[in-house]
């Protein structure tokens, strides 16, 4: 998810690895405050919540869907949220995060450059699109085998030979 075109992760995926509830989670972020800074974890606007709606196929309020609106947390806030929750399987599931975001961020880093190379040797070949399509003509011709005459089938009459 994407929000505010930060890579985040709701409080609830992160609730459930963990294996704790999410409102215990919440209650451990509210008592710190000063560990979760803006840049750390972002509430979601009301348009965010209902792009958020639409993903999930959560339900309305009132009708057995969340009450209030989940949190969302960025890397730096997930790293943080190993200090707030004391307990081997948080310290665990924050390296496992930890290596997700940091493996995401090279694939991330790698298609861009592919695509940066990719555009540079297009701009650099199409100069050249007349002398590579005139190569490519060659080769054809080259790869072709000469036709060879077929011999007729049937009795030569002495007339035709």
């Amino acid at each position: 998810m994407l929000p505010r075109g930060q890579k985040v992760m709701l409080d609830s995926d992160l609730a459930g690895l963990y294996q704790v509830e999410t409102k215990a989670l919440n209650r451990a972020v509210k008592r710190n405050p000063e560990r979760f800074p803006g840049d750390f974890m972002i509430l979601p606007t009301g348009e965010e919540l209902l792009a958020l709606r639409c993903q999930f196929g959560t339900s309305k309020v009132g009708r057995g869907g969340p009450r209030y609106l989940p949190h969302a947390f960025t890397q730096e806030g997930v790293a943080m949220l190993s200090s707030v929750l004391h307990s081997a399987r948080a310290a665990r599931v924050n390296v496992a995060i930890m290596r997700t975001f940091v493996k995401l961020r090279e694939v991330m880093e790698a298609h861009v450059a592919l695509s940066r190379k990719i555009g540079a040797l297009a701009q650099k070949y199409r100069q050249h699109d007349e002398e590579i399509q005139m190569i490519f003509e060659a080769i054809k011709r080259l790869m072709e085998r000469p036709a060879k005459p077929k011999p007729r089938i049937g009795f030569a009459v002495d007339s035709q030979r």
